[in-house]
C-alpha cells in the first residue's frame, strides 16, 4: 500500500511527521545548492540544461524533506525519482558535453548503467551497506566521467566531488551502525555532504560566458 509507513534510519523512533528533524532539515541543503548555482548560473552563457538540472537539484531536497517527514512508499517515490532523474541527467550531459560521445555511445553507457543499477537490486540483499550499494554505479559512473575528461579544471572539480560522495555514502552506510552510540544517526550527514556534491557537479557544467567575436577593447574601438 502507499500509504505503508517505512522506517529505514536511526532517527526515526515512531512514524510522527517530526520524527526525523535532523534527517528533514539538512535537506535545506539542496535548496541552498539550487540557489548558489543559479547564482552563478545568471552570470554565465544562457544554459538550459543546467537550469534544468538546477530545478531538479531542487526538487531531490523537496523529495527526500517530504519522505523524512511522511515516512511512506509513496513518498519514497518523491525522493527517489529526482535522484535518478539528476543521476542520468547529469551523465548523459557529461558525455555529450564534457567527453564528447556521440548519441550511440551515450546511449549505450546509459542502457549499461541502467542494467548494472537495477540488476544490483535483484542480486543483492536489500540491507547490504544499509541500502548504499545503489550508489555505487553512480559513484563509478562519476568517476569514470572525471577519469576521462581533459580539462584540468573541470577534472579536478569532479574527482573532489566524487570523492565528498564517497564519504557522504560512507555517513548513510553507518547511520544504523553507530545507532546505539548516537541516537540521531549519521543520515543527515549524508544529505550536508551531497548538497555540497550536487553543487560541485552544477558549477562544473556550466559553460563559460562568451565574448562577443567582433567586439574589440576599448582602446582599439577609439578612432585615432
Amino acid at each position: 500500500m502507499w500509504s505503508t509507513a517505512i522506517d529505514l534510519y536511526c532517527e526515526r523512533t515512531d512514524p510522527s511527521f517530526w520524527a526525523e528533524p535532523l534527517n528533514a532539515l539538512t535537506n535545506a541543503a539542496f535548496l541552498i545548492a539550487a540557489l548558489a548555482a543559479t547564482v552563478h548560473w545568471y552570470r554565465r552563457e544562457f544554459d538550459l540544461p543546467v537550469l534544468g538540472l538546477i530545478v531538479v537539484t531542487a526538487m531531490v531536497g523537496i523529495g527526500s524533506f517530504a519522505f523524512h517527514t511522511a515516512a511512506t512508499r509513496a513518498a519514497a517515490y518523491l525522493d527517489i525519482i529526482p535522484i535518478a532523474v539528476f543521476v542520468y541527467g547529469y551523465l548523459l550531459l557529461a558525455m555529450r558535453r564534457f567527453l564528447r560521445m556521440g548519441w550511440t555511445g551515450i546511449g549505450v553507457v546509459l542502457v549499461l548503467f541502467a542494467v548494472v543499477s537495477h540488476g544490483l537490486a535483484w542480486v543483492v540483499p536489500r540491507d547490504f551497506l544499509n541500502g548504499s550499494y545503489a550508489y555505487l554505479p553512480a559513484l563509478t559512473a562519476l568517476m569514470w566521467v572525471a577519469y576521462r575528461l581533459d580539462n584540468e579544471e573541470r577534472r579536478g572539480a569532479i574527482f573532489l566531488a566524487a570523492g565528498l560522495f564517497a564519504l557522504s555514502l560512507s555517513f548513510r552506510t553507518i547511520d544504523m551502525t553507530v545507532c546505539p552510540i548516537f541516537p540521531f544517526g549519521t543520515h543527515f550527514i549524508w544529505h550536508g555532504l551531497n548538497g555540497v556534491v550536487l553543487y560541485l557537479l552544477l558549477r562544473a557544467a556550466m559553460k563559460r560566458r562568451q565574448r562577443a567575436a567582433h567586439i574589440r577593447p576599448y582602446s582599439q574601438a577609439m578612432p585615432s
